[in-house]
């Protein structure tokens, strides 16, 4: 048999090749390791356009923070009273409602008696 018919083995060549013990390095680590590779102005520019990137990043929502907490209240302090108004009328309507159905009877609340009073008669 020649040397390209046999099967390759798992074990490991040498010691040297053999890196199962050694511990993983995390992703900072190898870009610690990395930065010693590029000039320091390269460094230098980098880590300001990240600086610069994560304060526009935070300036951003705490602007958009701000921005829906005034859009919020001031939705709520213009529409709350139209929504209690609403809400005060329909209870009305419904008071009347069961005023007539107790004096005149349980037939009388559901009859139509022609176009609601609050709204003008078309001819």
């Amino acid at each position: 048999m020649s040397e390209m018919d046999e099967k390759p083995t798992n074990e490991p060549q040498s010691e040297a090749e053999n890196y199962d013990d050694e511990p993983d390095e995390s992703f900072g680590e190898r870009m610690m390791g990395l930065t010693e590779m590029f000039p320091e102005s390269v460094r230098n520019v980098a880590s300001a356009v990240s600086n610069a990137t994560v304060k526009s990043c935070r300036s951003l929502y705490q602007f958009s923070c701000n921005a829906s907490w005034i859009f919020f209240t001031s939705s709520v302090i213009l529409f709350a009273p139209v929504i209690f108004e609403t809400e005060r009328a329909q209870m009305e309507e419904l008071h009347k409602s069961q005023q007539k159905q107790v004096l005149l009877g349980p037939g009388s609340a559901m009859a139509a008696t022609g176009p609601s009073p609050s709204l003008p008669l078309i001819r």
